[in-house]
């Protein structure tokens, strides 16, 4: 049975108002339905049954769509791609970006902290160390990959990468527990976990990146699962488990390079973040140089060996920090891998450059000469750095001008000869830095030569 609707009749005069919402408030005229009872389908939601429903459950049903509809907005990622600015914005690291920073600055100390100063280190030592680093740096570099291509900043983000923050800061206190310790594998876990969380949150909003999440979930994935098994697994074995699994990752971008040169990253925002870690190698070289300064009325000759050694790392911050803004790399990034690869052992070279330099004016305290242990790893540190800065500049280039092959060798191999033949700590920390402080001298004139000419016009 059909139930009868009735309205309110409208005013019947000009002195009578009518209610806001009523529906004979509105103007007359085109573009404004009369006010009656709308015909729905019958069983519509709000109606009563017969075909029919009132104006109020019609205006109820708008407002609870349109409070959805910003809802389901507010929980989307709002995200940043590198080609939607436009060309002369920049973007900078985010004040979330350097607080997870702080994190791997202890822990990239505590890598060199196990090799210590009172006696040399073996191999397996020295390439234990060495394999933290990578660790260390491979685990911040795929944080600032997702960072430079995906700028959220939202709510779930933040929690994403301060979870990821105490998993970085497990694995700093598990540094020197390794392999027997659980520290470092977990807080792994927790940080390469919050990475592929923020990757899946992506494919959510964003199917165009399905290829470029695909690649990082696929082998990062691949990993994490080789990290979760080592532990159960016994201590002298659990380094297996690691170094596959880190083979694996490091490889994981190499071979999906066609899809991630797809989505290239930002044009300032990586080269930033890249320089900061390398920043960031150089405080902890600083580090090793104060903690071989005895506290109390240190002798002057440590002091002066000191102000020598400082001028190794002032030297590569010069050459570093002047090809960084010359851009030369800036057109050739692309999906980045190249260019972050030249990095790792560039890194790694500045970090045991410290621990080396440490043991050196540590020596001259003694009236000691510098074991060969320490001596190989300080030319070799220097030798992989001018390496690794001649491959950025054939990355930027294309190619090395026989003048730039020319000044790597007169670097190179003085370098060699040094490490290999001086014994005594202040000859080679004098040395050594007149070296580098030379080819700081002669390589930085000539980047930014090179960068004029490269300049239009």
């Amino acid at each position: 049975m059909a139930t009868r609707v009735t309205f309110k009749p409208p005013p019947s005069g000009p002195a009578e108002s009518a209610p806001p919402g009523s529906g004979w408030d509105r103007p007359s005229g085109a573009g404004w339905p009369e006010p009656g009872p709308r015909h729905v389908p019958a069983g519509d939601d709000g109606g009563d049954g017969d075909g029919y429903r009132r104006r109020g459950s019609v205006v109820a049903g708008d407002i609870g769509a349109s409070r959805l509809s910003r809802t389901v907005d507010r929980l989307r990622l709002r995200l940043r791609h590198p080609g939607t600015p436009a060309p002369n914005q920049e973007r900078h690291a985010t004040w979330l970006e350097l607080f997870f920073d702080l994190a791997f600055v202890l822990a990239l100390l505590g890598v060199t902290a196990r090799l210590g100063t009172t006696r040399p280190p073996s191999v397996t030592q020295l390439a234990a160390a060495l394999g933290i680093y990578v660790l260390i740096q491979w685990s911040w570099l795929g944080q600032s990959f997702y960072d430079t291509r995906y700028d959220p900043d939202d709510t779930p983000h933040r929690l994403l990468v301060l979870t990821a923050t105490v998993g970085a800061g497990a694995m700093t206190v598990g540094v020197q527990h390794v392999p027997a310790g659980l520290l470092l594998p977990v807080g792994y876990l927790i940080v390469r976990g919050c990475l592929l969380l923020m990757y899946l949150r992506v494919l959510t909003v964003d199917r165009s990146s399905r290829d470029l999440v695909a690649v990082y979930c696929t082998g990062f994935g691949a990993g994490w699962l080789l990290w979760a098994a080592s532990l159960a697994a016994h201590p002298a074995r659990r380094p297996v488990f690691w170094v596959a699994a880190l083979v694996i990752e490091l490889l994981t971008p190499w071979l999906g390079r066609r899809w991630l040169n797809r989505h290239p990253v930002h044009s300032t925002h990586l080269p930033e973040r890249l320089g900061q870690f390398t920043i960031i190698l150089l405080g902890a070289t600083l580090t090793d140089l104060r903690d071989a300064i005895p506290g109390a009325h240190p002798p002057l000759r440590v002091l002066i060996a000191a102000v020598v050694a400082f001028l190794l790392p002032v030297s590569i911050w010069w050459i570093y920090t002047t090809y960084v803004t010359s851009g030369l790399a800036v057109p050739h990034l692309a999906g980045g891998q190249n260019y972050a690869y030249l990095h790792s052992p560039g890194g790694a070279a500045i970090l045991f450059l410290g621990w080396a330099l440490g043991v050196a004016v540590h020596q001259v305290r003694l009236s000691l000469p510098v074991p060969l242990t320490a001596r190989l790893v300080l030319g070799g540190a220097i030798v992989t750095w001018m390496l690794c800065g001649m491959g950025l500049q054939r990355f930027a280039l294309g190619r090395l001008a026989p003048r730039r092959v020319l000044l790597g060798l007169c670097g190179i191999v003085p370098t060699v000869v040094v490490a290999v033949a001086v014994t005594g700590p202040g000859l080679l920390l004098g040395l050594t830095a007149a070296i580098l402080v030379g080819y700081a001298a002669t390589v930085s004139p000539e980047i930014v030569e090179v960068r004029d000419q490269q300049r239009p016009g």
